[in-house]
This record gives C-alpha cells, structure tokens and sequence, in this order.
C-alpha cells in the first residue's frame, strides 16, 4: 500500500529505531508498503520512518528494478570524507551541502533475519548513510556545520531550495535615497513654520530656497523609483512584493512633498 511520506516538522526519533526481531506478517506488509510508495514517488530509497513506522528497516530500489531490504542496518566501518549536495524527501524541494563518509562497510539482516554485511562508496554510500540516519533519530540537518545549518534554516522558513543571496532582504541601499528626501523635507517644514515669524522680504527669499528643496526633493523621488525596481530585480524571489512596497513609498512621499508645498505657496 502506497503511504504518506512523513516530511518536516514532524521530528524523527529514537523511538524509530526499534530492531526487528521476528519477520511477521506485520514486518512483511512494512516492506511492501515501502516498495509501493518507492515506486508511486520515483524514490531511490526509504527508511521506515519516512512513512510513519517504528522499525529499523531500510528499503534502496535497485537498477534492475528489484529492491534491497536491509534489515536492522548498522554502519560498522568507513574511511574518507566527501561533501555532496544531498536531498531527501524529508525535506521536500530542499537541498544541503552534507560531508559524509565516502566509503562504509555495513552490517544488516535480510528478510530470512540472516547476517549480511556490503561496502559502500560514491553516491550509494551517501543515500545508504542518510537513510540510516533515520534508524538513529537523525536528519541530514544533524551533519551540517554551523555555517551550512545556519543556510538551510533559512531555506527552511523560506520554504523554498533558492540560493542565500536570493532572500529577500530586510534592508536596500534605495533605502538612504528615502531618508535624505525626508530630511530635505524636515528641512523644508522647518523654513514653512520659521516664514511664519519673519517679514515678506525674507519670506520670499525662504520660498526661493523652498523651491530649490523642492525641485532636489522631486528628483529624489524619480531617482529612488527606477533605482529601487533595478535593486529588486536582483532579489527575483520577492520582486512581486517589492513593486506595491516601492509605488507606495514613492507615491507617499510626493504626497508630503506636494503637502508642504501648497502651504508653502500660501503662506510665504
């Protein structure tokens, strides 16, 4: 019977780790439910607990088409170290950079519970050791330094498999081009409340100066529009949401500029 495959967050756990000690009808109906949900996904492998058991048992699907069942696997041996970018369907549409063991030597039982054992190297070490991993209570996540952790909890709240550098950021250099249009327009409020307690004659020369404002203001505005959309095509995973967030910036502040300048235009 074709299974749900379990995926994060659901932890896995020791308690996954429980040996076989008889072949019975339950253990037969565990190894064919792998073998079908194996072959529904186009899965290169599955450990029980990929689909909800308690059981040390690992199923690889084999290039003939037939399966290797390893039964009460164990790891007994390995030698060298190589990193790969591995997946899992644990961790569906994510992937890490894992160093692992490059070869291994492994012990298990076949379906008569007899003692085998095979050595391992290249990518059949690699999947052998991750679904093992999960016998053990364990994830690829374990096997990361902090560095790479680090880069996949983030893939993990983003949900997504997309490079570090293609996050959406929290903060823009278009940013700054606000902040100097703010104080221009701090600066310009502050001349709009002073022509209120000086004479006409120096009133029109701080509309003189307010028109300059203005005009380095209004430019300011242009310049942060097409700088702001040419940065956020560089982040293509969250342009969508940028757009409406640049409009609106832009729109906002003309609408203050165009405030502080009527009243300008009224009073000096």
């Amino acid at each position: 019977m074709i299974k749900e495959i379990v995926t994060y967050p659901t932890p896995p756990s020791v308690k996954y780790a429980i040996d076989v000690r008889v072949l019975d009808e339950e253990i037969e109906t565990l190894l064919q439910d792998l073998k079908d949900t194996i072959k529904a996904n186009s899965l290169e492998a599955l450990a029980a607990f990929q689909i909800g058991s308690y059981y040390n048992i690992v199923v690889i699907a084999k290039e003939d088409g037939e399966f290797l069942e390893l039964i009460n696997p164990r790891v007994i041996g390995h030698k060298g170290r190589v990193t790969t970018v591995e997946k899992t369907a644990y961790f569906p549409n994510l992937s890490a950079n894992v160093t692992r063991y490059e070869t291994i030597s492994l012990v298990y039982q076949d379906r008569d519970l007899k003692q085998c054992s095979l050595k391992a190297d290249g990518a059949f070490s690699i999947l052998l050791q991750r679904k093992v991993d999960y016998t053990f209570g364990s994830t690829f996540l374990n096997k990361l330094n902090k560095e790479e952790r680090k880069q996949f909890q983030k893939k993990l709240e983003f949900g997504s498999d997309l490079a570090i550098s293609e996050l959406c950021p929290t903060t823009f250099k278009r940013d700054y081009i606000i902040k100097l249009i703010n104080i221009i327009m701090i600066i310009m409020a502050i001349l709009l409340l002073a022509s209120l307690f000086v004479d006409e004659a120096l009133s029109k020369e701080f509309w003189h100066y307010q028109s300059y404002l203005a005009l380095s203001a209004f430019s300011l505005n242009i310049i942060y529009f097409f700088y702001a959309q040419y940065e956020g095509k560089r982040f293509t995973s969250c342009t969508s949401c940028q757009i409406g967030n640049i409009i609106g910036t832009a729109t906002i502040s003309l609408i203050k500029l165009s405030v502080i300048m009527i009243f300008s235009y009224l009073i000096m």
